[in-house]
């Protein structure tokens, strides 16, 4: 224990991916390999020729991030501050900076497959920053470890763990956009799988298919729609917000 009674504690992973994301990536990059062997066998003729080309990269982008999301990211906690490294960089707040540390349920649900709950941190401008591997995955009790630790801080800011109205209000605004990008997203990935299988089918009955546009351009353009449409609706009628506690 260190000055001000702050534990010097890090947090890192201590369980493997999920088998059902390894498995949609899995898939998502089987399809691309094989969207990419297909042209190449046509020889890139077509108007669409560099569409699965750009798929496979997008798919190899995202799963070289979950990659060193899971070996680099963690969250180290000093009396300085706050640390949060990510799959690439690092951000530091001290503890002046730090308006709020929050348990909060994680978008996917109540479903095994992932943790069910996230530690976030907040700044006085109302962002949200998630601090890695501070979940029910990781940690055993979340909630009792959070209050263990703003605790512990608490000698160390100039201000107190108060709720303040305006900082509140850009909380539930920036909430509002999170929950409609998130269905967006939902939104977005039904759209893909039934693109996935109409492709499919097309490219079995011999007609001609166009894997960029179902695949990545429809799903986008449909997600993006659903996101809007539902920040709106949510602005007029904010939805319940979570529980902060398991």
């Amino acid at each position: 224990m260190d000055e001000g009674g702050v534990v010097e504690r890090e947090y890192r992973k201590r369980r493997k991916q999920p088998r059902a994301q390894l498995m949609l990536l899995g898939l998502l990059l089987v399809n691309a390999f094989v969207q990419t062997n297909r042209v190449s066998a046509d020889g890139g003729s077509g108007r669409d020729w560099w569409g699965p080309p750009v798929f496979g990269l997008v798919v190899f982008l995202a799963i070289a991030r979950i990659a060193l999301e899971q070996f680099r990211a963690r969250t180290r906690v000093t009396a300085a501050g706050i640390t949060a490294q990510g799959p690439v960089r690092a951000r530091t707040w001290a503890w002046s900076e730090v308006y709020d540390i929050r348990v909060e349920q994680a978008p996917r649900g109540s479903g095994r497959a992932a943790p069910q709950w996230l530690t976030y941190l907040y700044d006085f401008q109302g962002r949200r920053f998630l601090l890695p591997h501070l979940d029910d995955w990781q940690v055993d009790d979340p909630y009792a470890e959070v209050a263990e630790l703003c605790l512990a801080a608490a000698p160390l800011r100039s201000l107190t763990w108060e709720r303040r109205p305006d900082v509140e209000e850009r909380i539930l605004r920036g909430a509002v956009r999170r929950k409609a990008g998130t269905w967006g997203a939902y939104g977005a990935l039904g759209v893909f799988f039934v693109s996935f299988v109409v492709d499919i089918w097309w490219v079995a009955t011999g007609r001609p298919d166009h894997p960029f546009v179902l695949m990545v351009c429809v799903p986008l353009a449909s997600g993006v729609a659903l996101a809007a449409g539902l920040d709106r609706y949510w602005r007029i009628r904010p939805p319940r917000t979570p529980a902060r506690q398991p």
